[in-house]
C-alpha cells in the first residue's frame, strides 16, 4: 500500500493537513535535540523528508521504513542519508547503537506497537531520547467532534482528487479514530521501558509529541553499594 502512494506521499500529506506538516516536523526536530555527529534513528522515515532536517544539520540520521518503495524515492532525493530497509518490531540494529530515535506518524502503522517502541529503546543508548509524534485526540470536545467527521467524510474524498491510492487514506482515517489519546500513549511508553515522558498538543490536540528518556541503568538493577 504504501509504496503505491510513495510518489506523491509528500504533496498529498501537505494538501490533507493544510501545510501542517512542516511546523509538526519542526517540532519534532527541537524535541530531539540531537547535536552534529550524532546518531539518530529516523523510524518509519518513508521518503525522508523527516530526516533531511537532521541531515542539514549535521546529524547522522539513518532513516528507516518497510516501505522499499519510499525508501527509494527519499534515496534518490537524499543520496547523503543512509536509508535502510527494516521491521519496527525487529530492527536491524545492535543494541545502544543511536543516540536518539524517533518516529513521526508511524507507530500506528506498525503492527505491535509496544513491541517496536521496546525495539526503539533496545537500540537508544542508556540516556538517550525518544520523540513520536502521532495524530491524537483534540482537547476541545466540539472541536473534537468536527474533526472525526473531517476524518471519516471529507478526508477520503479529497484522497480520491489528488491521490494515486485512496483507499490508503481510508485507512488512514480510521486509524486515525482508532488510535489511544495522549495519556494512554504515554502509559504504553512507560509500559516499554521508558521513562520521564512528557507530551506536548499541537494544533490542538491533533497532533501529539510525546518524549522520553532511555533510563541510565536497566529497571530493577540498583546502584552498587558504596565501598566500605
Amino acid at each position: 500500500m504504501f509504496d503505491d502512494v510513495a510518489p506523491k506521499y509528500d504533496i498529498v500529506n501537505d494538501i490533507l493537513s493544510l501545510g501542517q506538516t512542516r511546523r509538526w516536523r519542526r517540532v519534532v526536530v527541537d524535541a530531539v535535540g540531537a547535536a552534529p555527529g550524532q546518531r539518530v534513528l529516523d523510524l518509519a522515515a518513508g521518503t525522508g523528508t523527516s530526516s533531511e532536517p537532521f541531515a542539514d544539520a549535521g546529524v547522522h540520521v539513518v532513516a528507516c521504513d518497510f516501505s522499499v518503495g519510499m525508501l527509494k524515492v527519499g534515496k534518490r532525493r537524499r543520496p547523503d542519508i543512509d536509508f535502510i530497509a527494516g521491521d519496527a518490531t525487529n530492527l536491524p540494529f545492535a543494541d545502544n547503537s543511536f543516540d536518539a530515535a524517533t518516529i513521526s506518524f508511524g507507530l500506528r502503522n506498525v503492527v505491535d506497537p509496544k513491541k517496536g517502541l521496546r525495539e526503539m529503546l533496545r537500540v537508544t543508548k542508556p540516556g538517550g531520547t525518544l520523540v513520536v509524534a502521532e495524530f491524537s485526540h483534540p482537547t476541545f470536545a466540539p472541536f473534537r467532534t468536527v474533526y472525526t467527521e473531517y476524518l471519516m467524510r471529507a478526508l477520503p474524498p479529497i484522497a480520491k482528487k489528488v491521490a494515486s491510492n485512496p483507499a490508503a487514506y481510508v485507512y488512514l482515517a480510521e486509524s486515525i479514530r482508532a488510535w489511544p489519546n495522549q495519556d494512554n500513549l504515554a502509559g504504553w511508553l512507560t509500559e516499554s521501558g521508558w521513562e520521564k515522558v512528557a507530551y506536548r498538543n499541537l494544533s490542538g490536540g491533533i497532533v501529539a509529541v510525546h518524549r522520553a528518556t532511555k533510563p541510565l541503568q536497566p529497571a530493577g538493577q540498583a546502584d552498587p553499594a558504596p565501598a566500605a
